[in-house]
């Protein structure tokens, strides 16, 4: 069935409220393992209806944030969101104190009772009005986003659009662009500094009310981190300061020769790789030819799964007015369909939507049997089933490159060099932020740019309106919408170029490990799944200098 023919019906918060506690009911007065399976089959019904029916609201009001009836519809579900949290909890409870425990470990496995532990430590009942408040200011930022125009050559454009003009070989257009971004950002200043302030302390008060330090503590448990923590992460953090800053520094400021840079390397010079132009796909319809060929050449399984999608029209790329700025896959389990929403402009991330996105489908695809059910999978894992792919494609470019196909694989690769420092940033970013909640709209924007001159030191700001201020995290969505999960993306590039790497050596066996790691889904934890596919953990001190020197090796081959 068509993605968009798929029936959407409101789970009403009355029905959760009168059937949770009943399969509660029966789990806690069960005398066997298979009357606690019973009732938890009848859960899992239950929580599929909800999630596919939420995903669905939220899909199809980020195709259209002005369409009145899924603005309602998803202003609903997170208004319901955390009383349903709440009611989940309690079905959690259950299972975890269940005098049976034993032989439901024995059957569903450990990981999804320590899953259940984390679970209860990311959220209370005595902070439900404070998290559909969250929801109610992500929503006023998403909108705001969502509606923001720019001025660009007597035109008026979404940011999407205007961000093409950013690969332009033109350095003159470049700065253009990032003038009219700056100018379009500061015409909603006191908002994006307002919203932000809110949401804040929003969640710090969250935290507080929780017994924790600050929201840092409650914002690891949220994202469900089992296989790391803070002190993991800040080593990880110094491993890309020591590592990973001086290679690409090095690499971007070498490549800036080459495209006739002699002078201060600016933010709008970072988005340009390729002398005379970076590699830009040859259209949509192309593309959309270009990405089945490539996935039934790689395995049947990919084959089977990109027809699926192609037949039930799982993707929106289309750029326009009132559409969310961003991407995303997100997977409607009711009906076994994953989609995914793209903004294409023309160059070559239309191509990265058909990798990254389409490898978080596509592991959405081969996991909706695995068991336990309620295993959520780290954000890490899931990353780094996207990113991988990227890579992956890599000998299928020319079907969307031509003779280009050698550019792209360079700019690609160090444009994901690349983004290790700035990912760094974001993360730490928010971790400063929540450490601190009182800061000042002003002493944010110096912290974001005292960051900027340690894990990006090529590149300048100044004389960019707006942005040389301190002010590049506002447009970046996650660090309103999704504290933390930033970092899921670095650690998940660390991964993918082992993969990249591997797959230099021996394609076939790279390949096979990848998506033996796809199917297992959330079974494991992030280091366990590395592990067994072969790779290292990034976590070590000095873990990433091995792998630098390979990339920059790899890159030099290309190039």
């Amino acid at each position: 069935m068509k993605v968009s023919q798929l029936p959407y019906e409101r789970v009403k918060i009355e029905e959760l409220r009168e059937a949770i506690p009943q399969i509660t009911e029966k789990i806690r007065g069960a005398q066997s393992v298979e009357e606690i399976l019973a009732a938890r089959e009848d859960y899992r019904k239950l929580v599929f209806r909800y999630y596919t029916n939420a995903a669905l609201a939220s899909m199809r009001y980020t195709i259209n944030t002005v369409d009145e009836f899924y603005v309602a519809e998803n202003e609903y579900y997170d208004e319901i969101g955390p009383e349903a949290q709440a009611l989940n909890q309690e079905y959690i409870k259950a299972m975890m104190e269940s005098p049976l425990r034993p032989q439901l470990e024995e059957k569903l496995g450990t990981l999804v009772f320590k899953q259940w532990e984390n679970e209860l430590k990311s959220m209370s009942p005595t902070i439900i009005e404070d998290m559909v408040e969250e929801n109610k200011v992500v929503m006023e930022y998403s909108k705001l986003m969502a509606g923001m125009d720019f001025e660009f050559r007597g035109e008026t454009m979404p940011r999407s659009i205007l961000m093409g003009y950013a690969k332009s070989d033109d350095r003159a257009t470049r700065k253009e662009c990032y003038e009219a971004l700056g100018k379009g950002l500061q015409a909603h200043a006191a908002e994006l500094d307002d919203i932000y302030d809110r949401l804040v302390h929003i969640r710090d008060r969250m935290a507080k009310k929780m017994g924790y330090k600050n929201f840092v503590e409650l914002g690891y448990y949220r994202m469900g981190r089992l296989a790391y923590d803070q002190e993991t992460v800040a080593v990880f953090r110094e491993n890309i300061l020591k590592d990973i800053v001086p290679v690409v520094a090095r690499l971007r400021l070498e490549n800036a020769k080459r495209l006739g840079i002699e002078d201060d390397f600016m933010i709008y010079d970072n988005d340009v790789v390729i002398p005379g132009g970076d590699p830009k796909p040859f259209g949509k319809e192309a593309i959309f030819e270009a990405a089945k060929a490539m996935y039934h050449a790689m395995s049947p399984e990919t084959g089977e799964f990109i027809d699926l999608m192609m037949e039930n029209e799982a993707f929106d790329v289309d750029s326009r007015k009132n559409k969310w700025g961003g991407g995303y896959c997100t997977e409607f389990r009711l009906f076994r369909q994953p989609f995914i929403l793209a903004n294409f402009n023309g160059t070559a991330g239309d191509v990265d939507v058909m990798t990254h996105e389409a490898g978080h489908a596509l592991n959405a695809w081969f996991t909706f049997d695995n068991e336990p059910f309620e295993l959520e999978m780290g954000m890490e894992t899931a990353e780094t089933h996207s990113m991988s792919m990227e890579f992956f494609a890599w000998p299928h470019m020319d079907k969307f490159f031509g003779d280009k196909s050698k550019d792209y694989r360079f700019m690609h690769a160090l444009d994901a060099f690349t983004f290790l420092p700035y990912g760094t940033i974001v993360d730490y970013f928010q971790h400063l932020v929540y450490e601190n909640p009182d800061m000042t709209p002003a002493e944010r924007k110096e912290t974001w740019n005292k960051l900027e001159a340690e894990f990006r030191p090529w590149i300048s700001t100044k004389g960019i309106p707006y942005i040389e201020e301190g002010t590049r995290w506002q447009y970046q969505m996650h660090i309103y919408e999704s504290p933390f999960y930033y970092i899921d993306y670095v650690l998940a590039q660390t991964a993918a170029f082992e993969f990249l790497l591997a797959s230099q050596e021996d394609y076939d066996d790279a390949f096979k490990r990848y998506i033996a790691l796809s199917k297992k889904g959330a079974t494991r934890l992030w280091p366990q799944l590395l592990k067994e596919a072969g790779l290292a953990s990034p976590f070590k001190p000095g873990a990433l200098k091995e792998v630098a020197g390979k990339v920059e090796k790899l890159l030099e081959s290309i190039r």
